[in-house]
């Protein structure tokens, strides 16, 4: 029989992952509007700041109480510290969802060609994201098995390694281009603006994991 602090875990757990779907969710839809080009489908992937608020400071709440009330030791009261610092990377990858969608979505079948390379270009990096976001599910999901979640942290890091690199790519042909062409353009920086913001989403997974990895395994967070 589970005991009052397990049972609770795994409930936080479970409404952790629940957010965690919801933004890959939203990731997924983006991606296919992006590739459609499409900008009125893109218009219809939302995320509900308010809701994934709403739920993050349910789970802040769940964990203050179980803490409050049942004093968990050890490994329960360290898995309790790192999701409680986990609630906050979870709203900060909202934020930057949305600010990313919301700027994206003036992108459309009346965009340059070179900007629509562009855009297709750096949408390896959503999908480099959408990868490290199941990762991440699945190391919440595993506490058994800590290879597993060795395994998994490093699959991340090399999904974020990859995006880095993507980036650093683009930024190099957006600059070449308006090199070539000898004018500023304002169209080509604020898009390497909002391709950055969207780095910032699995930048914010990096953090997640090594919260997860002192949950599971210890160290210092």
């Amino acid at each position: 029989m589970l005991g009052k602090n397990e049972e609770k875990l795994i409930e936080v757990r479970a409404r952790t992952v629940e957010i965690l779907e919801d933004l890959t969710t939203s990731q997924k839809l983006a991606l296919q509007a992006l590739e459609a080009c499409d900008d009125k489908n893109f218009e219809k992937v939302k995320i509900s700041l308010k809701q994934i608020n709403k739920k993050a400071d349910a789970i802040d709440n769940l964990i203050l109480t179980v803490c409050a009330l049942y004093s968990p030791e050890a490994s329960d009261l360290r898995e309790m510290i790192a999701f409680l610092k986990i609630t906050s990377s979870l709203q900060r990858i909202a934020t930057n969802e949305k600010n990313y969608m919301k700027n994206m979505s003036i992108y459309n079948l009346a965009s340059s060609e070179n900007i629509k390379r562009v855009v297709q270009e750096s949408l390896s990096i959503n999908r480099c994201t959408i990868n490290a976001l199941e990762h991440t599910i699945e190391m919440i999901n595993e506490t058994k098995d800590m290879d597993k979640v060795q395994e998994l942290a490093a699959r991340i890091e090399v999904e974020y390694s990859k995006t880095d690199d993507i980036y650093s790519m683009i930024e190099k042909d957006v600059l070449q281009v308006m090199h070539k062409s000898h004018e500023f353009s304002e169209e080509y920086i604020n898009l390497l603006k909002y391709i950055r913001k969207n780095l910032k989403i699995i930048d914010r997974l990096e953090d997640i994991v090594s919260r997860l990895k002192f949950a599971r395994i210890g160290g210092t967070l």
